[in-house]
C-alpha cells in the first residue's frame, strides 16, 4: 500500500510531531495523532467533532464515533432480528457452502455466527480491532463448539487478511466508523479473490425516519463514491427494513 505524505515547513512538522496543541486545534479527545495527521493529510481533513463524530472528514462526510466493546449489548439486543432481519440479509448474499467470509467489525459475532452456519465447508474470519471483542469471540466459539470461525485482530488500517484469500468481505453497520476508510478498504480489496465481493450494510442516510445518529447512517451515493475510490464497482442494492445492503466487486 502506498503511504501518502506531504511536505511541511520544518517548524510546523516539529510542532505536529510533538503534538503541542493538537487536541485543542482538532477538538476533543478524538483528535488523531500528529503522525497520523501527517500521513493521511491528502485524503482527510479535520474540523471540530460533531456530537456523534470524530471531526475527521473523508470524501465529504464526517467519520462516526466508534461504539466500543462497552456497547456490546446493543449488538445482541433482542429486537435486532426484526429490526434488521439479518437472516434476509445473509440469504441475499447467496453464499456457497465452501465460501470464505470475512466480517470486518465483527463485534460480538452476532452476524459471523449466523454466517458460519451457511458455509459449513468454508470458514468465517471474524475481524475486529478491539482485543476485548476478540476475547469475547474466542469464548463464544469455544462455548458453542464452532469449528469454522476464526477471530482475527485487525488494525485501524488493515484487517490483517492474506491477499486473495476471501470470497466475501461483509461489513454490517461498521464501515461508517472506520478511522482510515481509504486504507482499510484498499487492504480489503487486496484480500478478495478474483471473483470476490464486498457487502456493506448501512442504515439509510437518505431516510429521516430511520432514527439513528446522523453520522451512523450513510447514503447509497456516499458509499458508492467511497468504494469506487478503491477500485470497487457497484453491483446491486437490496432494501432491508431500515438499511441498505450494497454489494460491490473488483473492477
Amino acid at each position: 500500500m502506498k503511504i501518502l505524505s506531504v511536505r511541511f515547513p520544518t517548524f510546523l512538522q516539529r510542532f505536529l510531531l510533538l503534538g503541542i496543541g493538537c487536541l485543542g486545534l482538532l477538538g476533543m479527545a478524538h483528535a488523531p495523532s500528529a503522525l497520523a495527521l501527517i500521513a493521511d493529510s491528502s485524503v482527510y481533513s479535520y474540523r471540530r467533532p460533531s456530537f456523534d463524530g470524530i471531526g475527521k472528514q473523508y470524501m465529504g462526510r464526517e467519520i462516526a464515533e466508534v461504539m466500543g466493546h462497552q456497547g456490546a449489548s446493543w449488538l445482541e439486543r433482542s429486537d435486532r432480528t426484526t429490526e434488521e432481519q439479518p437472516q434476509k440479509m445473509l440469504a441475499a448474499l447467496h453464499l456457497a457452502p465452501t465460501d470464505t467470509v470475512a466480517e470486518i467489525g465483527a463485534g460480538t459475532g452476532y452476524i459471523s455466527l449466523q454466517a458460519a452456519a451457511l458455509v459449513p465447508q468454508g470458514q468465517v474470519l471474524a475481524v475486529d480491532i478491539q482485543p476485548e471483542m476478540i476475547e469475547l469471540l474466542n469464548s463464544r466459539i469455544k462455548s458453542l463448539r464452532i469449528s469454522n470461525m476464526t477471530p482475527i485482530l485487525g488494525t485501524e488500517q488493515s484487517p490483517n487478511l492474506s491477499p486473495g484469500s476471501i470470497d466475501l468481505a461483509l461489513m454490517v453497520d461498521a464501515y461508517h466508523e472506520f478511522n482510515f476508510p481509504r486504507e482499510m478498504m484498499a487492504a480489503i480489496a487486496q484480500a478478495l479473490k478474483p471473483m470476490g465481493r464486498v457487502a456493506l450494510v448501512e442504515y439509510r442516510g437518505e431516510d429521516p425516519f430511520v432514527f439513528i445518529k446522523p453520522h451512523h447512517k450513510m447514503t447509497q451515493a456516499q458509499v458508492r463514491q467511497e468504494m469506487e475510490a478503491v477500485g470497487l464497482t457497484w453491483q446491486e442494492t437490496q432494501a432491508l427494513p431500515q438499511q441498505h445492503l450494497m454489494i460491490f466487486a473488483k473492477g
